[in-house]
């Protein structure tokens, strides 16, 4: 079994004590020492600012021309932190509570703890920074609800938080930058892992302009690359988003854990065509206010606005009445999902559900008119007047999706369907965020940590900065301690011009294979592999050909390759091919990990598993563990068992009705 280092003492007490009893660094042997972070998004630019601030010399790299391109930015509807400022009974342990549940039960009890607890530091840090959350009239912060939550916890800036809190943590990178504390190398991109006795020590980066290969040593990396949700090709990531640097750390002894738990967002806009390369999200905020319906009727062939509400099925409503429109995200993506396979699925492609805001509306405008003491008011005024408290609230969003399908969601219910957008699984990290390679460290989505089988809405963002700004400060540091006798080592080390010449080989095989396919049809194809058989559902069957089709894929993508161009340049095409390998690599563990787990739970529907209602059937007794994958070869893998231990949380099945 696998040691996740965490802490003895009550669960309340262990982060309390982890901090107080940690080994630290003095200032003057902080200068000394070098740590490199691998993307600058939420969790690497906040990492790279703090420990840049506290006097560590820090080398940050990122594929994009700038830290502000980060795929944080797109995230929309906000931010978790339990202050319980709507005294609605929110607190630590509900936070704590709520994402145990709603991970079903297949997270680290300390980890999510010490996740909640830091979450009230984290809006306190970004109201510093001059993040623009929105305000109540009289200047409390707002909240609003997100899916698996009954209280209002949610902080947010209208529908653009990941873009102000991503400005606020590249304001804090920047600073340092200035200060000489931070090295930036953008349009760089991490090749390899360089170990050095076991540990890691450095790194071979691409300069994605020149194509120069680069050595750069670190007494610490921390993997901040983000999910691989783009292993489907069609998801809500931003198209370079990639596995690369968590793969590239996996195959040189670090063990990728969990990598079937991916999250199918519910509130997507639904595919046009084969010509689209990404999918767009439509905040799950508008969930908040939103309701979700099909028709009742089979057949249905009326305008949504001339369906009566008595033909109208709101199905989430129907099925989890506690809940509500409010059910987690793999709960409301699934029975999207199983209303239109019985066929009653909305707009040209059937698969497509409506989400509805004329009933919030009305609502508010109701609400403006009793404000502004308006007497003899129409149903049009009402209308107009709710229609601008939900335009403050969500403008953005109506915007986009009015630019994006051509229609008026203020006046017509838009259609939203399931799609990938985010990964639960990702590198497997101790309680101090340090993997199975000594030195190298994951934080954010790259690791697996925090959220089970499923990520609540609203979580992301929290984990990313709670790890950047306030858990890898003191555990880096705890283990940086032990190696203030160590000078850095010269990128002249055996072990750097080794990693370089591996690297530039499997460039060089790439570039050399000069077949008649583009990489970017091998992704696509991919793609269709994993969604088909490892998306929304998932079935022995059908995973047992996935992985025979990922193989043949795999053998068919080495011979037939093309990439134009040449090595020694600004050449995406390389860059490209360089992360479909990878992925092609990913997708067959994904499928191996998903028929290993003979269960169903959060993300993970194996169709074989699910009780009489159709909900997700856990097998507590044989699977209430973490799968940890250690590479041993091509097409082999050996599996690590991290046992799930629940001492304050019973696990139970989860219930939202």
């Amino acid at each position: 079994m696998l040691d996740a280092k965490i802490p003895s003492g009550n669960l309340d007490d262990k982060w309390v004590d982890y901090k107080g009893h940690c080994k630290l660094v003095n200032p003057a042997n902080k200068r000394k020492m070098e740590v490199i972070i691998v993307g600058t998004g939420l969790a690497g630019a906040s990492a790279a600012a703090s420990m840049a601030e506290l006097g560590y010399k820090v080398k940050a790299f990122c594929f994009q021309d700038s830290p502000r391109r980060a795929h944080s930015i797109a995230a929309q509807g906000g931010i978790n932190a339990a202050k319980n400022y709507q005294n609605d009974g929110d607190s630590v342990f509900r936070l704590f509570y709520d994402t145990i549940k709603g991970g079903d039960y297949r997270s680290r009890e300390a980890n999510v703890h010490r996740l909640a607890e830091v979450s009230t530091n984290i809006i306190d840090q970004c109201v510093a920074q001059g993040v623009p959350f929105a305000r109540e009239y009289g200047g409390l912060l707002s909240n609003r609800s997100f899916g698996g939550t009954q209280v209002q916890r949610t902080f947010y800036a209208a529908g653009q938080t990941g873009q102000q809190l991503l400005i606020g943590a590249y304001q804090a990178l920047e600073r340092q930058v200035a200060l000489g504390n931070v090295t930036m190398h953008t349009r760089h991109e991490m090749q390899d892992i360089v170990k050095i006795d076991g540990k890691a020590k450095g790194i071979i980066a691409r300069n994605l302009i020149t194509g120069e290969l680069e050595k750069h040593f670190g007494h610490a990396v921390l993997i901040c690359s983000g999910g691989y949700g783009n292993v489907y090709y069609l998801s809500t990531n931003a198209m370079g988003s990639n596995v690369t640097a968590a793969w590239k750390a996996h195959k040189q002894g670090a063990y990728f854990a969990n990598p079937c738990f991916t999250q199918i967002h519910p509130t997507c806009i639904p595919v046009s065509g084969d010509h689209q390369s990404k999918l767009t999200l439509m905040s799950e905020s508008l969930r908040n206010d939103g309701r979700i319906w099909v028709p009742k009727n089979l057949g249905e062939t009326r305008k949504a606005n001339d369906i009566p509400e008595a033909d109208r099925d709101y199905f989430l409503e129907r099925r989890y009445p506690a809940f509500g429109n409010l059910v987690p995200r793999d709960v409301a993506s699934r029975a999207a999902k199983e209303r239109c396979d019985a066929n009653y699925g909305v707009g040209t492609s059937k698969q497509a559900v409506y989400l509805d805001y004329a009933a919030a509306i009305e609502r508010y405008g109701k609400i403006e008119v009793s404000k502004q003491g308006l007497s003899d008011v129409s149903t049009e005024q009402i209308i107009a007047l709710g229609k601008e408290v939900v335009k403050e609230k969500y403008g953005n969003l109506f915007n986009m999706y009015s630019k994006i399908t051509g229609e008026n969601p203020y006046e017509v219910p838009m259609r939203i369907y399931p799609a990938v957008h985010y990964t639960m699984g990702g590198l497997w990290v101790d309680y101090e965020l340090q993997t199975t390679v000594p030195g190298l460290y994951a934080l954010g989505e790259a690791n697996f940590s925090d959220h089970g089988a499923n990520r609540l809405g609203a979580s992301a963002l929290m984990q990313g900065l709670a790890d950047g700004y306030f858990v890898a400060p003191y555990t880096v540091g705890n283990n940086l301690a032990d190696d203030i006798y160590n000078a850095a080592i010269p990128t002249t080390h055996s072990a750097f011009e080794e990693a370089t010449q591996k690297v530039a080989e499997r460039i060089a095989s790439l570039k050399n294979i000069n077949g008649k396919q583009s990489a970017e049809s091998f992704h696509k194809r991919l793609g269709k592999i994993i969604w088909n058989e490892c998306g929304m559902s998932r079935t022995a069957a059908g995973l047992k050909q996935a992985i025979a089709d990922v193989q043949a894929l795999k053998k068919e993508f080495w011979s037939d390759l093309r990439i134009p161009g040449e090595i020694n340049e600004y050449n995406p095409e390389l860059d490209k091919a360089n992360r479909v390998a990878d992925f092609i690599e990913l997708g067959e563990l994904m499928c191996v990990d998903a028929l290993a787990r003979e269960e169903s739970c959060g993300g993970h529907f194996r169709e074989e598993y699910q009780t009489p209602e159709g909900e997700a059937l856990r097998d507590d007794e044989n699977y209430m563990y973490v799968a940890a994958w250690e590479n041993k070869g091509a097409h082999e893998w050996e599996l690590h068992k991290e046992a799930l231990k629940y001492e304050v949380i019973k696990p139970s099945q989860r219930n939202y009705k």
